[in-house]
């Protein structure tokens, strides 16, 4: 067997962690698979995966081997795909980073139709609100939404998106209707922590085009937006999403907008790439189709 296989044959068994899985989803017999990885070990003169009778872990070594493998192969096939006919469809696996509610509020919903335009890519969708390390965790592009701290990375701006004030009814019913900011001391708020920084994130809104920032009382505290959105509808403050976030809420009538004439100001959604000489074609097929759907979300959109 070639190293180039073996390499491929590694990485299939980390991503489904489990030998069986690796040798289902390539075709292959499970013992062609274990002596890869033994053959691998054995040339490299270290042990990448610790196996047990119930499960398997990568060591550290076989987590950096991991992310080696992963340029290494995403580099071969970015090359071959430079010299292949232009009428080809992009393929290959593709790994995207997006925050969670918008994985599962706009990206996976679309999904369909993005298969439709290109069949022979195998998409690989991260969920996460974390700040993530494009280049050691093998991620071709992500979403983020907001500021954008990292300058090894390449920022493609992609649509602003419009914020508004929330709350439950029941809160509502218990605390009164917050009209204008000076009526938010008061009021509670659900503290939204950022993954980023471990900061509470601020309340903010605008007064006359100009933004401004209020200190919030508040009874909990929650790092991810699911939780964060949840603690609203349970009556426990006032929140503040995107208005796509809060459509389906306020349908459902758990939620309610309140001092719409203060919203806090837009969030600028990305697109992210590590540095790189050049964008995959599967990667751009991603971008141009990602911006599409994202823009109806814009302002004006």
């Amino acid at each position: 067997m070639d190293r180039l296989r073996q390499l491929e044959i590694f990485v299939t068994v980390a991503d489904l962690g489990s030998f069986s899985g690796a040798a289902e989803r390539m075709e292959l017999p499970r013992s062609t698979v274990s002596g890869a990885i033994q053959a691998l070990e054995t040339r490299l003169q270290t042990r990448l995966i610790q196996r047990t009778t119930r499960r398997m872990r990568l060591t550290a070594d076989g987590e950096a081997c991991l992310d080696w493998c992963r340029r290494l192969l995403a580099e071969i096939e970015e090359t071959e795909s430079v010299f292949r006919k232009s009428g080809s469809q992009p393929s290959g696996r593709l790994r995207v980073d997006v925050p969670t509610r918008m994985a599962s509020l706009l990206i996976a919903p679309a999904l369909p139709g993005f298969f439709v335009q290109y069949p022979e890519i195998e998409l690989e969708l991260l969920a996460t609100d974390r700040p993530v390390d494009l280049q050691q965790e093998g991620v071709d592009c992500a979403l983020r939404v907001g500021a954008v701290r990292d300058p090894s990375l390449v920022a493609q701006p992609l649509c602003l998106l419009e914020q508004g004030n929330y709350a439950s009814p029941a809160y509502l019913q218990r605390h009164g209707v917050p009209m204008a900011p000076t009526d938010l001391g008061s009021h509670l708020a659900v503290h939204y922590v950022l993954p980023s920084t471990g900061r509470i994130d601020a309340w903010e809104y605008d007064d006359g085009g100009v933004a401004r920032t209020v200190a919030m009382r508040g009874m909990v505290l929650a790092n991810s937006a699911d939780t964060y959105i949840a603690c609203c509808i349970a009556g426990l403050g006032l929140i503040q999403i995107p208005r796509y976030d809060a459509r389906r809420h306020i349908a459902s009538g758990e939620l309610v907008e309140v001092m719409p004439s203060h919203r806090p100001g837009p969030l600028q959604a990305w697109l992210l790439y590590p540095h790189r000489h050049r964008l995959s074609r599967r990667v751009q097929a991603f971008s141009g189709w990602v911006q599409r759907l994202v823009a109806e979300q814009a302002i004006g959109g």
